[in-house]
């Protein structure tokens, strides 16, 4: 069986290795294309996918979209049984979804009908879920609609954060892609059709959904900061200017929502009820940096006051 593996970033990356390393026949790789970098935007960066396709010499398509005559003819020549989508990025249309004979698998992170769309990670962290895993379906036109034909459940750790449950399920996902296969050679694979009553949505995070809320609650605060740690990074303004907030957990304390109520190795501030502590802050044009390091180059005290 010869396969086409859609994917661009590091997740993606642990689900074309497996492949690799159960010795599937991988016919060739679509990714996204690089993306230029760097105050000039000169330098061009690979996705992880391609790095790792072209470490085991597999062909790559990189097309800007995957549509049109010319992506298409490329991607026949593949000669594809099966395609395999991991994190590409892309919606694919049916006249890609129809090329492999055998259809097209996505591993998706999150236990469908629960969480479809670009962002189910970020999703599960912020609802509070305290569970969450990998959903192998079989991919049709809708949006993560698709029957699916294999899941594995794992519970989200307590103070667990997006970068870190990410890199969990990247393995997760590799490993049930690979039982996924299994059953599908043997024909014991059953796709169950998804309950679309059930179904809720994870869009795209946007700089609006990451910015902080201080008139919520601090449980949802903690988990809003735990949900774009790394990528995009909760934030709020302090003087006009943006900060990112990091390594948040409860703290008891109130005030005034935004409120800084202590500022030492930790930063305390209120939130609607009670109060949320942070451990790293990251300014506008800085790296991350420890909240004892900021305090002492900022001069934030307690009474100043995030918006």
């Amino acid at each position: 069986m010869r396969i086409v593996f859609f994917g661009t970033p590091e997740f993606a990356v642990a689900s074309l290795r497996a492949l690799l390393r159960e010795r599937y026949t991988l016919a060739g790789v679509v990714t996204q294309p690089d993306k230029p970098q760097g105050r000039s935007r000169s330098t061009l960066v690979p996705p992880a996918v391609k790095v790792a396709a072209l470490e085991a010499k597999l062909p790559v398509l990189q097309p800007a979209r995957p549509v049109g005559d010319l992506f298409l003819a490329g991607l026949r020549r593949l000669e594809a049984d099966l395609g395999v989508v991991v994190a590409y990025g892309h919606i694919l249309r049916r006249e890609v979804l129809d090329i492999p004979n055998r259809g097209m698998l996505n591993v998706h992170a999150s236990l469908l009908p629960r969480f479809r769309g670009a962002a189910p990670i970020q999703h599960t962290i912020l609802a509070g879920d305290r569970e969450t895993g990998i959903s192998i379906m079989k991919m049709e036109e809708g949006l993560d609609s698709g029957p699916v034909l294999h899941r594995v459940s794992t519970p989200v750790a307590e103070g667990e954060t997006a970068g870190e449950l990410t890199d969990r399920l990247a393995t997760l996902g590799a490993a049930a892609l690979v039982e996924g296969l299994a059953q599908l050679s043997s024909g014991a694979a059953v796709a169950q059709p998804q309950d679309a009553a059930a179904a809720t949505h994870a869009p795209k995070i946007s700089r609006e959904t990451a910015r902080l809320d201080w008139t919520r609650d601090a449980a949802f605060l903690e988990r809003q900061v735990r949900a774009f740690d790394p990528l995009p990074g909760a934030w709020a303004s302090l003087d006009g200017a943006p900060v990112k907030l990091f390594g948040a957990m409860p703290a008891v304390g109130g005030g005034e929502p935004g409120t800084v109520l202590a500022a030492s190795d930790r930063l305390v501030v209120a939130g609607g009820s009670g109060a949320i502590a942070v451990r790293e802050v990251q300014p506008a044009g800085r790296n991350r940096l420890s909240v004892e390091e900021w305090v002492r180059g900022r001069g934030v005290s307690a009474g100043s006051r995030f918006e």
